[in-house]
């Protein structure tokens, strides 16, 4: 069953919810009506950009991976913030940030991608224990950034799962640089804390390598979860990724209302 904040509209939640980026982005998605993310896993400048463009109306969130990038530069960063103000989306840099506070304090800010700079969020796992939240908070909080705990992953056989999962609970709950999840379900009604949910296809099974996909349906209507994020099923071999982001922004936004329904 849907809990309580789930059965709340974006809009009221964002009327509502104490961290400034959590309103911000609970704004655009009642505003835009959408719930979907795109996982932008593409290797150029050009490609990136290119995506980022063409699903922009239809986003809430571009979830990028600029490791993967062979040729980023500040000028990509510069361009993909412009296209983030124009088709109004937020950037999420899918880092997974997994070691000691100091280590991920000058990953996070420093280096060659100064990730805290440019992405609205970012996000880790907790195996280091809740010092990694507190270093990577002393960055991202100043510069009003906000971070989402992998409480699950979407492959199969993962090791996120019991008292590992609940462990991400405690932790989010405590603190406030935290505004949500990568997860399958909401977790909590001690506050209101986002779930992001990758893994979504409207037809195919799963890949080679272990991904596994569920319906917008089973995620938002079902699950309680907020934010559908989709990938390879937007953009692969033969797509149109305005087209099919469009398709999935619909899908995604008919599983909402018939969650508040």
């Amino acid at each position: 069953m849907a809990s309580s904040f789930s059965r709340r509209t974006y809009a009221a939640r964002a009327a509502e919810h104490p961290h400034p980026l959590a309103r911000e982005l609970l704004a655009l998605m009642a505003r835009k009506r959408t719930n979907l993310s795109v996982a932008a896993d593409v290797a150029t400048k050009a490609e990136l950009l290119a995506l980022a463009d063409a699903v922009g109306p239809h986003i809430c969130v571009l979830k990028t991976h600029v490791d993967i990038i062979s040729d980023f530069d500040a000028d990509l960063v510069a361009r993909l913030q412009a296209l983030a103000e124009r088709h109004g989306f937020l950037i999420f840099e899918d880092r997974k940030f997994a070691d000691i506070g100091n280590t991920v304090k000058l990953q996070y800010g420093a280096g060659l991608y100064r990730i805290a700079d440019w992405a609205h969020i970012t996000n880790c796992h907790v195996i280091p224990g809740e010092g990694i939240i507190r270093g990577l908070a002393e960055v991202g909080a100043p510069k009003g950034r906000a971070l989402l705990l992998l409480a699950e992953m979407s492959t199969a056989g993962m090791l996120a799962t019991g008292a590992y999962t609940e462990k991400n609970v405690e932790m989010a709950v405590a603190n406030p640089f935290v505004i949500g999840f990568i997860g399958s379900r909401r977790f909590t009604e001690e506050r209101d804390l986002i779930t992001m949910t990758p893994g979504v296809g409207l037809h195919a099974a799963g890949d080679a390598l272990g991904q596994q996909y569920r319906s917008p349906d089973t995620i938002i209507t079902e699950n309680g979860s907020d934010i559908i994020i989709v990938g390879r099923a937007i953009y692969g071999p033969g797509k149109d990724p305005a087209a099919e982001a469009l398709r999935y922004r619909e899908a995604g936004w008919a599983a909402y209302e018939r969650r508040l329904a």
